[in-house]
């Protein structure tokens, strides 16, 4: 594996992470565990709420032992996409990755890591059974829909790649006004 891919969620006003954030900060522990050799890309940037979710992530994967020189933080993430697009930029083309998350959003990580033209698998986050319902319910009902529109996404950067307009799917330029 070459890299473990850590999608973010908000963190509190604090910068603490919220509980759907510890338990993926756990689950990429957990994933580093069992591959020692890879390199970590946390991505998340700020929220309206807190800081950056990037750098919680960091903070407490070194607190964990995680060694600093393993971790690369992409604070400028804004979206789901935003961190497969800079998951595209480290690495090349058929590189393997590990894509961590809730295990809900884990599928959407690892089709649109596969569109970008990586070798995916995921490793989902256990959940918590004391989330409220509407919570458990939102988040999965809502990941086809999300998925849907980020692959028609990965779809048009992928046309753009190979050569239409001359970007590159790890490209931020164009994409959500930036």
């Amino acid at each position: 594996m070459a890299w473990i891919v850590v999608f973010g969620f908000p963190v509190r006003p604090d910068g603490r992470p919220t509980p759907t954030l510890a338990r993926r900060i756990a689950a990429a522990v957990v994933a580093a565990r069992r591959h020692p050799e890879a390199r970590l890309l946390v991505s998340g940037g700020p929220s309206r709420r807190g800081p950056a979710e990037a750098e919680a992530m960091r903070a407490a994967l070194l607190r964990r032992g995680v060694a600093p020189g393993r971790i690369v933080a992409d604070p400028e993430a804004r979206d789901t996409m935003d961190t497969v697009r800079a998951a595209a930029r480290l690495t090349h083309r058929g590189a393997r990755v590990l894509a961590v998350s809730s295990r809900y959003h884990v599928p959407r990580c690892v089709a649109l890591l596969r569109l970008a033209g990586l070798r995916a698998r995921g490793f989902g986050a256990t959940p918590s059974r004391r989330e409220p319902l509407a919570g458990r319910l939102y988040w999965p009902l809502r990941e086809p829909a999300a998925l849907l529109w980020d692959a028609a996404i990965a779809a048009w950067l992928r046309l753009r790649e190979r050569g239409a307009t001359g970007g590159s799917f790890g490209d931020r330029t164009g994409w959500n006004g930036g």
